[in-house]
C-alpha cells in the first residue's frame, strides 16, 4: 500500500479499492496493511471492518490457518463492546462462525475434540442469540461427512430444518443435499437436486462452480455428454488459477483424464502451477494433489510418462517424476486426516478416484482436440505417418535407382527413398558402391542436397532453398552432371527471385513496391532460365521438361504478383512451349503440369470459365492416364475455381474428393490444411457453419503440426470468431484459453498483433458470455498497450472504443471518458467514423440510463462529440452501414433526453429520426423505423401523457407495417397502442 489511509475516510475508501481486487497474496498483504492502519484509530469500528476483510482475504485465499485467528481478535470485540456491532456487522459475525468451522476442518492439525468444540461454541452463541439452529446442524453434517461416518441422522436433522436467515445460502445448501445423494450412490438424484444451480438459477460467490465440478462425473455415468461437456468449459473458466478453489480445478483435470482429454488435462496442469505453492490448506491440497495424479497416472499409463509437466517450483518435471511427487504428498496427507478423524474416509475416497477407469474413450471438449503426441517437445514431436508408406528397397544399389527413377517421374515416393540414403550416406561407415551406373559419391550428396533445397522452398524458406540449390550444381559439375547441374541452377534462380524484397520504410506504397520488385526479380530470374537452357544442349527429355516447367513456373508467379494484363501471354507461351514438348515425349506428369499451370493462368487473368473448363478436361485425363497422384491437387484447385464461381456445393465435391485420394499418398502430394480451409468456405456458403467450424480446427492443427505457427494460429483465430458468431462463447474462450497459454506464445514466437487479436477476440467472447469484470479488463490492457501502434492508430481507435462501452456498462464512466478521449485523438490520424460513433452514443445511453437526470449533461456531451462525427463523416463522404450516423444520432438523443426524464426533448429528436428514416418501402427493412415509432409513441402516450396522437402514429404505423407484410415488427406496437387504450 503505497501511503497508509489518514482518517477513517481513506481507510473506508481503501478498503472498497481492496474488495475489487481478486483473491490472492496481492489482496491479502493490503489488507494486513489496511489492518495495522485501522490499529491507530482509536474509534473501534473501522477496526471490525478491516478485520472482516482481512479474515475474507485469508478465507479465499486459501489460508485457512489465519482466519480463525483473525475471528478470535473480532469475537472478543464483540464480546467486549458489542455495541460497536451494528445490525450488519453482528450478521456478519455470526455468519463467519462456519467459515471457521470450515477452516478447522480443513487443518488435520486441529484434533476433533477441537473440531466438536468449536461446532458446540458456535450452537451456544447462536441459542443465546436467539437464532435459530438449522446452520449449526448444517456444519454438523459437514463434519460427519467429512470424517465419513453415517451421516443419516446428521442429515435428517440439517435438511429437515427450516432455513434461517443465517443459513447457507440456497445454491450451497443444493450442492450439499446434492453431495450427501452423490455418496449414496444416486446420481440421478444428485443432478435432480442441483438442477436449479447447474441451470443457473441459484448462485453464489462459489456457485455453480463447485457444483458443476462435482457434477461432471455422474453427468457422464448418465449419458448427458453434452452437458458434461458444456459444463466443464464454464466450470473450469470460474475456477482456474484460484488457490481457492484447487479441488475444483483438481476434479476437473480428472475430468479431462476420464474422457480421453489427456493432453488438455496437461495444458490445465501447466495453468494453473501456481497452485502448487499457493494453496495452503491441506483439505484442498487434499483434494488438489488427487485430481492431479489422477491425471498424471492416466498419461503414464498409456506410455508418455516421460513427457514434461508443470508441477512445484524450484525444478523441472517429467510426468513420471511429479506422479511420484504428488502421491507422496497426498498419501501424506490422507494418513494426517485420517489419524485426526479417525477413520480411513480419506485414504479410501482417494484409492476410489484412482480406481476409477475412463468413462470416455474421447470426448471431445473443446476446438483445440490434441492428443498426447501433440504436446511432445517439439524437437521430438512426430508428425504422423503417411498413410500409405513407400516400399523402400534394403539393397543401396536398388534404392538409389529406385529414387532416381521415381524423382525423374515426379513420384512422391521418392521423397521416402531420398530420406532413406541421407540416413544411410550419414553414418560412419558408409561406403559407396564402386558402380558406374549409379554414379560417383560426389552425385549422391548433390542429388540429396537438391531434394533438401526442394523441400525448403516447398516451406517457403527461399534463401535456404537458393543456397542449396546452388551447392548442389556444384557438386553436380564435379561429377561430370551438366543437365542436373543447369536444373540445379534453374532452381536456385526461382528460389532467389522468390526471396521477400527489402522495400524502404519510407515508400509509398510497400505493397505495390513489393510486388513490382517480385516481378521483376522473376523477369530477370525466367531470362537466366532460358540463357541456361540455351545454352545447355543435349539434355534428357525429362530434364528439358523440367526446366521448361521452371521457366513456366516463373512466368506464371510473376503473374501472380503483378497481376499486369501485359504478362498473360508470356505465361501463356510458356506454358505451351512446356505442353507441346511434353506431349510430344510423353511425359505424362509434365502434360499435367502444363495444363494445371495453364489452369492457373486462365484464374490469374480473370477468366475463371475458361479455367473451369481447362481444370475439367485435365481431371477427366487423370481419371484415364494419370498420373494418379496429381489428381488430389488438381481437384483441390477445381475446387478453388468453382467456389469462385459461386458453385459452393460443387467446389464442395471436389474439395472432400481431393482429401479423401490425398490420404491415399504422402502428406506432402496436397496440402491438406489448405483444403480443409477451402472446405470451411464452401461449408459457409452453404450454411453449414459448424462443418465449417471442424475444418478450420483441422486446418489449424495440421498447419501446427506442419510448424507453420502463424498460419495455424490465423486459423484458429477465425474458428474462434466463428464459434462467437454461432454463439458457442464457451468454445470461443476455451480455444482462445488454450492458444493464449500455448508456451510459443509466451515465449513471444507469435507476432504480437496477432497475439493482441486473440486477446481481443477472448476479450469480446467474455463480454457475450458476461463475464464483464474479466472482459473490461482485458479491454483496459488491449487499449494501453494499443496506444503504442504508431503504425495502426485505426486500431486503437477501435480498441479504446470498445473499451470505453464496456467501462461505461461498469458504471466507470470517468475512465470511459478518458479512454474514448484516447480513442478520438486515434480517429484523428486514421478516421473510424462508424465506430466512434456508436462508441459515443452508447456511452451516452448508458450514462443517462444510469444516472438519469444526474447523467444527462455528461450523456448530452458525448452525443455533441457523436455529431461532430458525423459532420466529419458526411464532408468526407463516408456512407455508414444500415442507417446514418445522423439518423441513428437523433434516435439516441431521443433515448437518452427520455431515460432523464426530459420527454418534450426526446419527443422532438424522435420526430427527427423518424423524418430522416423515412416510411419503409415496399421491400425496405421495417426493423429500425418500428422501434423508433414505438419509442416515440411511448414517449408522447405514456410519459407525457398525451394517448390520443400517439394512437393515431401508432395506428397508422401498423397499418402501413402490415400493408408491407412486417406483422412481427408491428406487434409491439399492436400491444403498446392496446395499452394505451385500456389507459383511457
Amino acid at each position: 500500500m503505497p501511503t497508509a489511509p489518514q482518517t477513517t475516510d481513506e481507510l473506508y475508501q481503501a478498503l472498497q479499492e481492496n474488495e475489487r481486487r481478486p483473491y490472492g497474496r496481492t489482496r491479502t498483504i493490503a489488507a494486513e496493511d489496511l489492518v495495522e492502519a485501522a490499529e491507530l484509530f482509536t474509534e473501534p469500528v473501522p477496526l471490525v471492518h478491516a478485520l472482516f476483510e482481512l479474515q475474507e482475504a485469508y478465507t479465499y485465499g486459501s489460508e485457512p490457518r489465519k482466519s480463525p485467528v483473525v475471528f478470535a481478535r473480532l469475537l472478543t470485540l464483540f464480546d467486549e463492546q458489542p455495541d460497536v456491532f451494528d445490525e450488519r456487522l453482528r450478521h456478519m459475525l455470526f455468519w463467519r462462525f462456519k467459515w471457521v468451522a470450515n477452516a478447522l476442518r480443513a487443518l488435520p492439525e486441529v484434533p476433533l475434540a477441537g473440531l466438536r468444540q468449536w461446532l458446540t461454541e458456535m450452537g451456544d452463541r447462536y441459542e443465546k442469540a436467539g437464532f435459530g439452529l438449522q446452520p449449526y446442524y448444517g456444519q454438523t453434517y459437514q463434519l460427519a461427512a467429512h470424517l465419513g461416518d453415517d451421516t443419516t441422522l446428521a442429515y435428517e436433522l440439517w435438511a429437515g430444518r427450516t432455513r434461517t436467515p443465517l443459513s447457507d445460502c440456497e445454491a450451497c445448501e443444493i450442492c450439499e443435499r446434492a453431495l450427501h445423494h452423490l455418496t449414496a450412490g444416486d446420481d440421478e438424484r444428485a443432478l435432480r437436486t442441483w438442477e436449479p444451480v447447474l441451470a443457473g438459477k441459484e448462485s453464489c460467490q462459489e456457485e455453480p462452480v463447485r457444483s458443476i465440478s462435482h457434477a461432471l462425473l455422474p453427468l457422464l455415468r448418465t449419458g448427458r455428454t453434452d452437458r458434461a461437456r458444456e459444463l466443464h468449459l464454464a466450470g473450469y473458466r470460474g475456477c482456474r488459477r484460484n488457490p481457492s478453489m484447487s479441488g475444483e480445478v483438481g476434479r476437473h483435470l480428472e475430468f479431462c483424464a476420464l474422457t480421453g482429454n489427456e493432453a488438455r488435462g496437461l495444458e490445465l496442469l501447466a495453468e494453473n502451477r501456481n497452485l502448487f505453492d499457493e494453496v495452503d490448506s491441506p483439505l484442498d491440497l487434499f483434494d488438489f494433489s488427487t485430481g492431479v495424479e489422477v491425471l498424471l497416472q492416466r498419461v503414464e499409463l498409456l506410455g508418455h510418462g516421460e513427457l514434461p509437466a508443470a508441477g512445484y517450483a524450484g525444478r523441472t518435471w517429467t510426468v513420471s517424476g511429479l506422479r511420484a511427487e504428488v502421491r507422496g504428498r497426498a498419501d501424506d496427507l490422507a494418513a494426517r486426516f485420517d489419524t485426526r478423524n479417525g477413520t480411513t474416509a480419506h485414504t479410501d475416497r482417494r484409492r476410489a478416484r484412482l480406481d476409477r477407469a475412463p468413462l470416455r474413450d474421447a470426448l471431445e471438449l473443446t476446438l483445440r482436440t490434441r492428443s498426447l503426441d501433440n504436446v511432445a517437445p517439439v524437437a521430438t514431436a512426430a508428425v504422423p505417418a503417411a498413410p500409405a508408406a513407400a516400399a523402400v528397397p534394403e539393397p543401396l544399389p536398388e534404392l538409389l535407382v529406385q529414387a532416381r527413377a521415381l524423382d525423374e517421374q515426379g513420384h512422391p515416393d521418392a521423397h521416402a527413398c531420398w530420406a532413406r540414403l541421407r540416413t544411410l550416406v550419414a553414418a560412419r561407415d558408409y561406403t559407396h558402391p564402386d558402380d558406374p551406373g549409379l554414379g560417383p559419391l560426389v552425385q549422391l550428396r548433390a542429388d540429396l542436397l537438391d531434394e533438401e533445397a526442394n523441400r525448403a522452398g516447398e516451406k517457403d524458406e527461399f534463401a535456404d532453398a537458393a543456397a542449396l540449390h546452388e551447392e548442389a550444381a556444384g557438386l553436380y559439375d564435379d561429377a561430370g552432371a551438366p543437365g542436373h547441374a543447369v536444373l540445379a541452377r534453374a532452381g536456385a534462380l526461382l528460389a532467389t527471385a522468390e526471396i521477400p524484397a527489402e522495400i524502404p520504410a519510407e515508400g509509398a506504397d510497400g505493397g505495390t513496391d513489393e510486388a513490382e520488385a517480385k516481378a521483376a526479380a522473376l523477369t530477370t530470374a525466367h531470362a537466366s532460365m532460358v540463357r541456361l537452357h540455351e545454352e545447355t544442349p543435349g539434355l534428357a527429355p525429362y530434364q528439358e521438361a523440367r526446366l521448361l516447367r521452371l521457366r513456366a513456373t516463373a512466368l506464371g508467379l510473376r503473374l501472380q504478383a503483378s497481376r499486369s494484363e501485359e504478362h498473360v501471354a508470356s505465361a501463356f507461351a510458356e506454358v505451351d512451349l512446356l505442353h507441346a514438348f511434353a506431349t510430344r515425349h510423353e511425359i505424362a506428369g509434365q502434360i499435367s503440369g502444363a495444363r494445371l499451370l495453364r489452369t492457373s493462368t486462365y484464374a490469374l487473368s480473370g477468366d475463371l470459365p475458361a479455367a473451369a473448363t481447362e481444370i475439367d478436361a485435365l481431371v477427366d485425363l487423370l481419371k484415364a492416364q494419370g498420373p494418379a497422384w496429381h489428381l488430389p491437387r488438381t481437384l483441390g484447385l477445381r475446387g478453388r475455381i468453382r467456389l469462385g464461381l459461386q458453385d459452393a456445393q460443387a467446389a464442395h465435391a471436389d474439395l472432400a474428393e481431393s482429401l479423401r485420394l490425398a490420404a491415399d499418398w504422402p502428406a506432402d502430394v496436397v496440402d491438406a490444411a489448405r483444403l480443409h480451409g477451402d472446405l470451411a468456405e464452401a461449408c459457409m456458403h452453404l450454411g453449414r457453419p459448424d462443418e465449417a467450424l471442424r475444418h478450420l480446427t483441422r486446418s489449424a492443427e495440421l498447419d501446427l503440426r506442419r510448424g507453420n505457427r502463424t498460419d495455424a494460429f490465423c486459423t484458429y483465430s477465425n474458428a474462434a470468431q466463428l464459434s462467437l458468431d454461432l454463439g458457442r462463447f464457451e468454445d470461443c474462450i476455451a480455444l482462445l484459453d488454450s492458444l493464449l497459454t500455448d508456451p510459443g506464445v509466451a515465449a513471444g514466437e507469435l507476432d504480437d498483433r496477432l497475439v493482441a487479436q486473440l486477446r481481443l477476440s477472448r476479450a469480446r467472447a467474455l463480454h457475450v458470455g458476461e463475464d464483464l469484470k474479466a472482459a473490461t479488463a482485458e479491454f483496459v490492457a488491449l487499449a494501453a498497450e494499443s496506444a503504442g501502434w504508431d503504425d495502426d492508430p485505426g486500431s486503437h481507435a477501435m480498441i479504446a472504443a470498445e473499451t470505453a462501452v464496456l467501462l461505461g456498462e461498469s458504471g466507470d464512466f470517468g475512465r470511459a471518458r478518458k479512454v474514448a478521449d484516447q480513442a478520438l485523438a486515434a480517429h484523428g490520424r486514421a478516421p473510424r467514423y462508424e465506430r466512434l460513433s456508436n462508441c459515443l452514443r452508447e456511452l451516452a445511453r448508458l450514462q443517462a440510463q444510469q444516472q438519469g437526470p444526474d447523467g444527462l449533461a455528461d450523456a448530452l456531451a458525448h452525443l455533441a462529440e457523436a455529431g461532430r462525427i458525423a459532420d466529419e463523416a458526411r464532408a468526407a463522404g463516408y456512407e455508414a452501414r444500415g442507417r446514418s450516423l445522423d439518423t441513428a444520432l437523433a434516435y439516441e438523443h431521443g433515448r437518452v433526453n427520455a431515460y432523464a426524464g426530459a420527454y418534450e426533448d426526446a419527443l422532438a429528436a424522435l420526430e427527427k429520426a423518424l423524418a430522416l428514416l423515412g416510411e419503409p418501402a415496399e421491400g425496405d427493412p421495417a426493423g429500425e423505423w418500428a422501434e423508433c415509432v414505438r419509442l416515440a409513441g411511448a414517449v408522447e402516450g405514456i410519459y407525457l401523457e398525451r394517448p390520443a396522437p400517439a394512437l393515431t402514429r401508432l395506428d397508422a404505423a401498423v397499418s402501413r407495417l402490415t400493408a408491407l407484410g412486417h406483422t412481427e415488427e408491428s406487434e409491439p406496437l399492436t400491444s403498446l397502442a392496446a395499452g394505451l387504450r385500456d389507459e383511457e
